[in-house]
């Protein structure tokens, strides 16, 4: 098949069109990026929340127990609103491992795109290069111009691809620092909610002896 000058610029524009489709694309990776890492925040202030009101509980110690009350169900059952900080980190934890999968998708599907764009361009420059073996350098200067204007602008596209690349890696790297984070804060607050049936249960075991001394 001949390579004519025409084909050249028709595949030209079908190529920036591509560009300006993968553009597009990538701005919407971008924009879901953002959304996972505003949800990310958001439940990092609500955990940063929970682990106060725990920290807080732990260092009031536990509830006494009246001598009046005695040794019913209430005091037998842990307090729900200590156990409650812990069941909301379980499910942060296991939202942000979903957010985690969700922007490495976004991630392949951004190299996805770059590697589209290279394949484009490797096409574009094999093209080029046949068109110009079979001409003259006076009738090529045209067939150049129109080349390097499209090439700069392609270049041009594909770095802002690369660059989006990079926003997008680092993101990731942000979320897993994040992630071990909040399994570091579970733990703590797993090993205080030991801590704090240990000492209700001291607190009971004492309340016991007391009221075995009393007399009758």
């Amino acid at each position: 098949m001949s390579c004519t000058i025409d084909k050249i610029l028709t595949d030209a524009r079908t190529l920036l069109e591509r560009l300006k489709e993968h553009d597009t694309a990538a701005e919407s990776l971008i924009d879901q990026s953002a959304v996972l890492h505003r949800r990310v925040a958001a439940m990092r202030e609500a955990g940063a929340g929970c682990a106060d009101q725990v920290s807080a509980g732990g260092a009031a110690g536990p509830t006494p127990v009246s001598p009046r009350q005695g040794p019913g169900p209430a005091a037998e059952r842990p307090d729900p609103s200590r156990l409650r900080p812990h069941v909301v980190l379980a499910q942060e934890n296991t939202q942000i491992r979903d957010l985690q999968q969700e922007n490495r998708e976004l991630w392949v599907s951004l190299e996805e795109h770059q590697d589209a764009l290279e394949l484009i361009m490797s096409k574009y420059r094999k093209q080029m290069l046949q068109l110009l073996e079979g001409r003259k350098r006076e009738e090529a200067e045209p067939v150049l111009k129109v080349h390097q204007a499209s090439s700069g602008e392609i270049e041009s596209q594909i770095d802002r691809i690369c660059e989006m690349g990079e926003v997008m890696r680092k993101a990731v790297q942000v979320d897993d620092e994040q992630f071990f984070k909040v399994q570091e804060k579970l733990a703590q607050l797993e090993l205080e909610n030991k801590e704090l049936r240990k000492l209700l249960s001291i607190s009971k075991e004492s309340f016991e002896v007391r009221r075995e001394d009393l007399p009758d």
